[in-house]
């Protein structure tokens, strides 16, 4: 495995994971957070999926890349959801999310 590779994924997942628990603050000071219960509850899930993506891969773990493949459709998911909002911080959490899952497909696809 491409050490510098596998690093790059580790620290994507983790930028994920704070994109996505900052999203999920704002989101609760929105004006209407019902209206953002679906990006926050998406947000929450792709965070922690990624820090445990994270966790596998830096401990080398045999099941990495499979995490790897459903963190990468979790993270497009919250993306998808998150681009529909025009607040700033879904804007921005959507465009880590692209790049995670991203990072995360090329993980499975190199060690697949």
């Amino acid at each position: 495995m491409n050490q510098n590779q596998f690093q790059s994924c580790i620290q994507a997942c983790y930028q994920c994971a704070q994109a996505c628990d900052t999203c999920v603050a704002a989101c609760l000071h929105e004006p209407d957070p019902k209206m953002m219960a679906r990006c926050i509850e998406l947000d929450d899930e792709c965070a922690a999926v990624c820090r445990l993506a994270a966790q596998l891969m830096s401990r080398s773990s045999e099941h990495a890349m499979q995490i790897c493949q459903l963190c990468a459709e979790i993270c497009e998911a919250c993306a998808d959801e998150c681009a529909k909002h025009q607040a700033q911080h879904c804007q921005e959490c959507a465009s880590v999310c692209h790049r995670c899952a991203q990072e995360c497909r090329n993980m499975g696809a190199t060690n697949g």
